[in-house]
């Protein structure tokens, strides 16, 4: 059987295919194709000449994320109380610039004439106080069939105890003919308490559905007899029809693939405790690893909060495609405005005509014109150097200073966003190790690395596509929470198991569409706060009295405090993980001929090595400064610096100064 895995990516599509039989890893990357992704997708798959019916595709989406965040989701409906159809636009009331007096309003994500209000009502304690007749839900399908949204967000106050007025409404609207409606259900999508980060991310699940289905029902027919399976923001995958449902759990998907590989390569090596950072094209994702991948509850995507289980990452604007331009002051700018993958850097030939960050390495020797994808692909160095020219004039500099500049400053960005992660949760840096991903991340390795004071850094093999060798490394897996909001004290053991029991029941319903009869491992959690607080903390399920006292200290090592406050047990979770498809990193063989060329790098005076990654050999050790190419990306081992090779084909750098 084959696995192939697949990220798209804003600029390239990465492929990355497994024969089981042989043992093979083969890779391919082609530019992507926003308007209809799964057209870069079918590219690669018939490029590599795979036979779909022996197929396992796992597969990293942005098509929810780009909907989102160019906000061209489908019309959609928001159903809630009356008088809270205008908790989305008031949302927390953060105020997300502190001084301006005068700020632009954004538009909400739902107009008004599109937020309806029912006349239902459930008591804190679940106990109904008004209840909608058969009148009101005549009314209320009239009123959808007028307004012929394509999706319809229900998000009714406490579903998350009783959801049967939702589920009323979703049949009132089978009933009445809607079945082309896609609904989401608040208490389905998310059955938790906090109205306005429940409600939108229901909404954004309804708004983006019809979307998510439309793709993997097109990509499935043109992939017959293919079994397709999504990365999920958390880092487990999902079935196409999982994915399509609760298409909102893959808003991080290409992501969550990255911080999977970046894991499941620097293991093979040795290395646990991990600070990573993934350059692509249009961004840098960065994450800390401390023996597992974090997860959080409290993540965003743009300026809209989601409650599901993702991965604990920051992400900012600065990747290869990141534009450079001059502000009005004379200032260096680069991003987060990026060139994509239409028109792309300058040095693409594809009409780009403003200086890039991948434009300032051409310029600088670093990034070789005839060695990009593997020479499938020639960079225009002449292109470059006009862009950038034109940055340096403004900067009245010469091109190599001004490109110098670019790249300095986007390093700057990433150096801040790697303290975010680290420093900024009193973690020090110099306790792990860099790992650096994604088809721009070798380049700027050993400068991040320098800049946060660390000794030691490593760069997987097929580094530029390691989001897709991660989809190849995430087991299936379901989460599934519920809000049950009682002192710990007044807890019974059993009966909070028998409620774990029951999610398990479903999740494990859900996780067999993908991942069959085969064994799972499950891992039940609880969200607890002292009573009167707003955050929780997630802690693995015990017994009251032990998780009481797990808590206090928690509570102390993460706050510097513990309280003389009674505990509030607030959610319970479930994380149900199934067996990992059968990939496994290839020992390292050289594949290519051994011979060492040379280039001119700004900064140094005699000729710089450039070696061909697929023809190093195990335990070889690299000394600076050097370039290594491969096909998917480009390395750049600085002055001070040394890569060794390990047995699976990571370089291991050192710093040796």
């Amino acid at each position: 059987m084959a696995f192939l895995g697949v990220d798209t990516g804003g600029t390239f599509t990465d492929f990355l295919l497994f024969d089981e039989d042989g043992g093979k890893l083969s890779i391919h990357k082609v530019l992507s194709t926003p308007e209809a992704p799964e057209h870069a997708i079918l590219q690669g798959v018939a490029a590599l000449g795979i036979d779909t019916h022996d197929l396992l595709l796992v597969h990293g989406s942005t098509v929810a994320t780009n909907a989102v965040l160019e906000g061209k989701g489908v019309r959609t409906a928001y159903i809630t109380n009356r008088g809270l159809a205008d908790v989305l636009t008031i949302g927390r009331q953060a105020r997300t610039e502190l001084y301006n007096l005068q700020p632009q309003k954004t538009p909400p994500l739902i107009p008004p004439e599109l937020c309806l209000e029912v006349d239902s009502r459930l008591s804190a304690a679940g106990d109904a106080i008004a209840a909608m007749d058969g009148a009101g839900l005549r009314a209320l399908c009239s009123e959808i069939e007028a307004l012929a949204p394509r999706s319809v967000a229900i998000n009714l106050l406490f579903s998350f105890i009783d959801d049967s007025e939702e589920r009323r409404i979703e049949q009132a609207l089978r009933d009445r003919g809607l079945e082309h409606v896609f609904v989401s259900r608040s208490s389905d999508v998310l059955p938790e308490y906090g109205e306005y980060e429940r409600g939108m991310t229901t909404t954004l699940n309804a708004y983006v559905g019809p979307l998510m289905q439309g793709y993997l029902r097109r990509l499935e027919q043109n992939a017959p007899g293919c079994r397709l399976a999504v990365m999920q923001s958390s880092g487990g995958t999902a079935s196409a029809h999982q994915a399509g449902r609760y298409p909102v759990q893959l808003l991080l998907s290409g992501p969550a693939g990255g911080l999977k590989g970046a894991r499941f390569t620097a293991a093979r090596s040795g290395f646990d405790r991990l600070l990573s950072f993934d350059m692509g094209g249009t961004s840098t994702d960065v994450s800390i690893i401390d023996q597992e991948i974090g997860f959080t509850t409290e993540g965003h995507i743009g300026d809209y909060p989601l409650a599901v289980p993702m991965v604990d990452m920051h992400t900012i604007g600065a990747g290869g495609g990141s534009i450079a331009s001059v502000d009005a002051g004379g200032m260096l700018l680069v991003g987060p405005e990026s060139a994509g993958a239409d028109p792309g850097p300058a040095c693409y030939c594809k009409g780009g005509s403003r200086a890039t960050v991948t434009d300032a390495n051409v310029v600088l020797g670093r990034l070789l014109p005839d060695a990009f994808l593997g020479g499938r692909m020639t960079l225009d160095r002449e292109k470059s150097e006009q862009v950038v020219a034109a940055v340096a004039a403004d900067l009245d500099m010469d091109a190599f200073e001004a490109a110098a500049g670019i790249i300095d400053v986007v390093n700057d960005h990433m150096v801040r966003a790697l303290r975010v992660m680290s420093v900024q949760r009193g973690e020090d840096p110099k306790d792990y190790t860099l790992v650096s991903f994604g088809g721009a991340g070798g380049l700027h390795v050993c400068a991040l690395a320098d800049a946060m004071q660390m000794q030691h850094a490593l760069v997987p093999v097929n580094a530029g596509v390691l989001s897709a060798l991660g989809m190849l490394a995430a087991e299936p897996s379901r989460e599934r929470s519920m809000t049950i909001k009682l002192l710990l004290k007044d807890c019974n053991a059993v009966d909070i198991e028998e409620q774990f029991r029951q999610l398990h029941e479903v999740a494990e319903r859900e996780l067999r569409e993908i991942a069959g009869d085969c064994d799972m491992q499950s891992q039940y959690s609880v969200d607890l706060r002292y009573s009167g607080q707003s955050y929780t903390l997630n802690l693995l399920w015990d017994l009251p009295e032990e998780l009481e006292y797990a808590f206090h200290e928690l509570h102390e090592s993460q706050y510097g405090h513990r309280m003389d406050i009674d505990v509030e047990l607030v959610n319970l979770r479930l994380r149900l993980i199934g067996e990992r498809p059968a990939f496994e990193l290839p020992l390292w063989q050289p594949v290519a001929e051994s011979g060492e060329q040379y280039t001119a790098v700004y900064g140094y005076a005699e000729p710089v090595p450039v070696l061909v990654r697929d023809a190093l050999q195990v335990d070889q050790c690299i000394n600076g400064p050097a370039l290594i190419t491969e096909t998917t990306s480009t390395t750049w081992i600085d002055k001070g610096w040394q890569a060794k090779v390990d047995r699976y084909g990571n370089l291991l750098l050192t710093l040796d100064r």
